[in-house]
């Protein structure tokens, strides 16, 4: 780190290993990292994922540097064995190492007054060993629960987790699963919204949704986290409704295992939307869903789609799902059974509460969630700085 004549405009070097790859998915880590101050720069490592594209050489994101390194992101389905193999883990890791230590050196970042952070676990053991001034660990999922949980990589998180200067959370519940050390500074940071981009009217609806019967009942994100018999009651239960599911589904049989939800007459799924032109959508839905399940996974999550909603204003109508939408009940009905969630369609549907939505929506912006962030990483350099 190169210090000017004041700490604040202090040169900061980061390092942040990601279990997403930069321009697969706009996630957490962008939005925040985009908004870091000039005088920060940053390298983002990134995993490989079979079929879609690297940076097997450096490029640029804004002042982000990304580049795809050759490391384990997760254990392929059916194939734990192979990575429960040390000698096998020791050969992935060794290529993964090298290839980033030649970064590392060639970029500048190599220096051990630099900042690392991980949400990518599977780095944990490397990242926990690399000399740096403040290591963190950004805790936006419940990591260890996509994965079968083998020992070692419970370890590799532990080792890490133990020796981080800072933890960040989206949630109490997923902080309390990683049980910090008393003396870890632990700082709950939840997720958050461009507010500008989904508040801002658009004016041109997308053609799709031209054609289709209102009221629109939509829903916007990644189709495997759905819980589809709700979403089938309620398209069953409301047919003069247009339900409208707006996103991917990653699971490739996800189509398949679903096909009577998609073969009902009133489901409409539009697959991925670009995200210039997700607001567009959300906008013009008369009632926004979160008909999320009810999972361990998901109970310790802290949903984008909630903020993004509400900065658009459309009335909102969740599952009790996660502690982040008991939160927002003053501008969004929360069922508790998926009976009321049914229910509550007409009554949420004439929600006019819209001014209080984007109110809420914008005090989750991301903006000052990297403003908090960056204070609480400057406050963590000055506590780890030699005398």
């Amino acid at each position: 780190m190169q210090r000017g004549g004041d700490d604040s405009r202090e040169r900061v070097d980061l390092v942040w290993f990601s279990e997403i790859q930069w321009d697969f998915l706009s996630t957490r880590k962008q939005r925040l990292l985009a908004r870091f101050p000039a005088e920060w720069r940053i390298l983002f490592i990134e995993p490989y994922a079979v079929g879609r594209p690297s940076h097997w050489l450096p490029v640029k994101r804004g002042r982000v540097t990304v580049v795809t390194v050759p490391f384990l992101k997760n254990i392929p389905q059916g194939k734990p064995q192979l990575f429960d193999n040390a000698l096998f883990r020791w050969i992935v890791t060794f290529a993964g190492r090298t290839v980033a230590n030649f970064w590392y050196r060639a970029l500048g970042f190599a220096s051990a007054e630099r900042i690392i952070g991980l949400s990518n676990i599977y780095w944990g053991e490397v990242a926990a060993e690399m000399p740096c001034r403040v290591r963190f660990y950004d805790a936006n999922d419940d990591h260890l629960s996509f994965t079968p949980g083998q020992p070692w990589l419970r370890d590799s998180m532990r080792r890490y987790v133990e020796k981080a200067d800072l933890i960040f959370s989206v949630s109490t519940l997923l902080l309390d699963k990683l049980s910090p050390r008393p003396e870890q500074r632990c700082v709950e940071l939840g997720n958050g919204v461009e507010f500008d981009h989904f508040a801002t009217p658009r004016p041109e609806a997308p053609e799709k949704l031209a054609s289709l019967q209102r009221p629109i009942l939509g829903y916007a994100g990644a189709m495997d986290w759905i819980d589809a018999d709700l979403v089938a009651s309620v398209a069953k239960a409301w047919p003069e409704c247009s339900v409208v599911l707006v996103g991917p589904a990653y699971a490739s049989d996800w189509q398949e295992r679903h096909a009577l939800l998609l073969a009902l007459p009133n489901v409409h799924w539009v697959g991925k939307v670009a995200y210039d032109e997700l607001p567009a959508w959300v906008q013009r839905f008369d009632l926004a869903l979160m008909p999320l399940e009810r999972s361990p996974l998901k109970r310790a999550s802290n949903p984008n789609k909630l903020y993004e909603y509400a900065a658009a204003g459309v009335p909102i109508l969740a599952i009790d799902y996660c502690d982040a939408v008991r939160q927002a009940r003053e501008v969004a009905h929360v069922a508790s059974t998926s009976e009321e969630f049914v229910r509550l369609v007409e009554e949420a549907l004439a929600d006019g509460r819209k001014a209080e939505r984007q109110a809420f929506a914008m005090a989750h912006s991301w903006d000052s969630l990297a403003v908090a962030m960056v204070r609480e990483l400057r406050d963590a350099m000055m506590r780890g700085r030699r005398p």
